[in-house]
């Protein structure tokens, strides 16, 4: 096992940067998952610490190591791929062994060490089958389980449940877990997939147009995303944004088109020109009784344009002024399209962020503008 530290890399195709001043440190044992939309450049960083793609600039340390330009197989790393990439032609004990005969290592550790990978992931019943006689799932355990066998410092994981079903991706996500705490080899894990990534990481890496937005604990993340991009990333059903300015008359208020929000901001700062509030659509609550009291603040009266059921949760897109917002109502309220319910929120839980930096407002900032 290892550490791992990207020091300022990048990578350059031509004169359009894939990735840009990466810096990343990453602790022995730790599970880091990579996680943003397509193109963003996370595939690419990892293929730079792999040695599969060659850094324009930068410094890749595994351990103490200074691995820039050592060859990818001998950086003491193992990757799993999103396709499988398994030989067809070779049993599942031929494809587990493969890499360890090609480094000449003695029979009866190979044997040793694929009887144990193979009964750590319930394969051992299946050592005679060939890839095409083989689920999914078992595919997708038989290219992990190549990769364990090697016992290297590092594990490189790009997008590896990605072919999978919804159900087994759960499956295979606390079949990771589970290896990782049992194994506790450092990894990094790629991903789109942001509820992947809020179940999986020891710590996220928000990646965004070949840049890092914010690295953090998942719920860190989540409650203090540190810009819009990360507020919209993270999150289901996504962040509510709403545009307008900050104001001071009768006290620290948000201000935008039909809708006034007391902020907790503080006393003394001066109003800013531009500002736009993020609120979660788990902080605001519709209710169908019109007159139902409660200690929520109330935002208005608006309109049901759709409704959403995620099992014991139900979300409904409404029209509030000129505003469209997705809030929680009752799964049982029975609600429809074109019914009204009054919008309350929870002002513990609010955001507020610069729309032209798009950079998080913190009391210290909200005095500039």
């Amino acid at each position: 096992m290892a550490s791992l530290s990207l020091t300022r890399v990048s990578k350059a195709f031509d004169h359009d940067h894939a990735v840009r001043d990466v810096d990343l440190e990453v602790a022995d044992g730790e599970f880091i998952v990579l996680v943003g939309p397509s193109g963003c450049g996370k595939s690419t960083t990892l293929r730079m610490i792999a040695g599969l793609e060659a850094m324009s600039a930068g410094t890749i340390r595994i351990g103490e190591r200074v691995v820039n330009g050592v060859h990818p197989a001998d950086r003491d790393v193992a990757m799993v791929f999103q396709s499988y990439a398994l030989y067809p032609h070779m049993t599942v004990y031929d494809n587990l062994a493969y890499g360890l005969r090609r480094r000449n290592i003695a029979k009866p550790e190979i044997e040793r060490r694929v009887a144990a990978t193979s009964a750590m992931l319930r394969l051992d019943g299946l050592l005679r089958r060939r890839p095409a006689q083989l689920s999914g799932g078992q595919r997708q355990r038989v290219a992990l389980g190549r990769a364990i066998v090697r016992q290297p410092a590092v594990f490189l994981m790009d997008e590896p449940l990605s072919n999978l079903d919804a159900k087994l991706r759960v499956e295979m996500r606390g079949e990771l877990a589970r290896l990782h705490a049992k194994l506790g080899v450092t990894t990094i894990y790629v991903t789109h997939d942001q509820v992947e990534a809020m179940t999986m990481g020891d710590r996220i890496v928000v990646m965004n147009a070949g840049r890092i937005e914010q690295i953090g604990r998942p719920l860190d993340l989540y409650r203090r995303p540190a810009s819009l991009f990360v507020a919209r990333f993270l999150g289901l059903p996504e962040i509510n944004l709403i545009p307008g300015r900050l104001s001071l008359t009768d006290g620290a208020c948000f201000v935008a088109d039909g809708l006034a929000v007391s902020v907790p901001v503080g006393a003394g700062y001066p109003p800013r020109a531009a500002a736009m509030l993020g609120l979660r659509p788990q902080s605001l609550f519709g209710l169908s009784n019109l007159t139902a009291s409660t200690d929520k603040t109330a935002l208005g009266e608006a309109e049901v344009l759709a409704i959403e059921h995620h099992g014991p949760e139900s979300f409904a897109a409404c029209q509030l002024g000129p505003h469209r917002l997705t809030v929680e109502v009752s799964p049982a309220s029975g609600l429809g399209v074109g019914d009204r319910i009054v919008i309350y929120a929870d002002l513990s839980d609010i955001h507020l962020f610069d729309p032209t930096a798009g950079l998080r407002l913190t009391a210290s900032e909200l005095g500039k503008g």
